[in-house]
């Protein structure tokens, strides 16, 4: 690798990880798709394409490659052989809004694609299935109505501005963009909006009537902490990586 910033190296590999989670989950299923995490007010560690690309199930932590929120490699020639995403802004107008975000991720779900464009809004229609999930859609699940690429500031300050203070934004007729204090939180969130899809579609195909949990049921749901919520949760997702 020409990094010498080689204290970065365990960061690389959890991206890697994330990536290969991603896809796992089905969130990304052909080769598009990104994470990145933030190092310091500009630079970034992001998810880039390499010679050999074969998609997010196959991500290396050499993969994984160091860059400046303008996208540039830096001194250490962190890009040689390998491309930034063409929607780096996505990721960098997130980070530059959003001090309360460390870790962007963004992928194309064809579940929450699909529920989307049949009108189906992501909404807190389970309990105890999926009690993060459910408080993460009862604070609303805001929606960028432009199916574009995302791939100049000027289109992700939209999407940002879409977004708002809500950690998950949907793209319509793209995917997710899914954010949190971790690589983890920012991974499990978007799992869980892909979840909701998943039930919404299934419940509208059988002819049913999305309703959303009863008030005094949210209230009962309680929190059972990060050590539960996002350690248990990821250590999970890694156990059941091929």
């Amino acid at each position: 690798m020409n990094s010498v910033d080689t204290g970065l190296a365990e960061l690389r590999e959890d991206l890697a990880v994330a990536c290969r989670v991603l896809a796992a989950r089905g969130l990304a299923e052909g080769y598009l798709g990104h994470i990145s995490l933030r190092i310091d007010e500009n630079r970034l560690l992001v998810r880039c394409r390499g010679p050999q690309e074969r998609g997010l199930a196959w991500t290396t932590a050499e993969d994984i490659r160091l860059v400046t929120l303008d996208g540039e490699p830096g001194a250490d020639g962190e890009l040689e052989g390998w491309m930034a995403p063409n929607e780096l802004p996505l990721h960098t107008e997130v980070l530059r809004h959003r001090p309360d975000v460390s870790a962007v991720v963004h992928a194309h779900p064809p579940a929450v694609v699909a529920a989307d464009l049949a009108g189906l809004g992501i909404r807190p229609i389970v309990g105890a299935y999926d009690m993060p999930g459910t408080k993460l859609a009862a604070g609303g699940i805001p929606v960028y109505p432009r199916g574009v690429l995302v791939r100049d500031r000027g289109l992700a300050a939209e999407m940002v501005d879409a977004m708002g203070e809500r950690p998950v934004v949907l793209l319509r007729g793209h995917g997710l963009t899914s954010s949190g204090t971790s690589v983890a939180e920012a991974v499990l969130r978007a799992i869980s909006v892909d979840q909701l899809a998943r039930l919404s579609l299934t419940i509208a195909s059988a002819g049913g009537t999305l309703r959303d949990l009863p008030a005094e049921d949210m209230a009962q749901l309680p929190d059972l902490g990060g050590g539960f919520n996002l350690a248990t949760a990821w250590r999970h997702e890694r156990a059941r990586l091929p």
